[in-house]
């Protein structure tokens, strides 16, 4: 009895990618496009934050409606001024230490809207 509930011979000339069902015609991710403003129509915000990083203090610079290759770029650029490490988190750069007053010179030197936001994290 070879037609039964084994497994047929066809599955074996189906390519492995093929695609059975997609809602939306093609299977690529859709992402939330975000625009990638120049620097001077920016507002953004820059506070030191020591909030769920087991007491450590970091720099959050929030506000960012650029793409991440931009942000990236501004990343290296802001640890090189501040001799420290950083990071780069759904679009928020986060740099290490209390960096708040020297960023926010830098950012609007280069043509943002910066400004501090809260206390001293101290």
């Amino acid at each position: 009895m070879a037609s039964g509930k084994g497994k047929s011979d066809r599955s074996s000339d189906t390519p492995p990618d093929r695609i059975v069902y997609s809602e939306f015609g093609e299977n690529a991710a859709f992402e939330r496009a975000t625009p990638d403003l120049p620097p001077n129509q920016q507002n953004l915000r820059v506070q030191a934050s020591r909030k769920g990083r087991g007491g450590k203090t970091v720099t959050v610079i929030s506000g960012f409606q650029s793409n991440e290759e931009t942000l990236t770029a501004l990343l290296k650029k802001l640890k090189a001024q501040c001799g420290a490490g950083g990071t780069l988190k759904d679009s928020e750069i986060e740099i290490q230490g209390d960096h708040a007053q020297k960023l926010s010179q830098i950012l609007v030197n280069l043509g943002y809207k910066a400004k501090v936001s809260g206390g001293s994290g101290k």
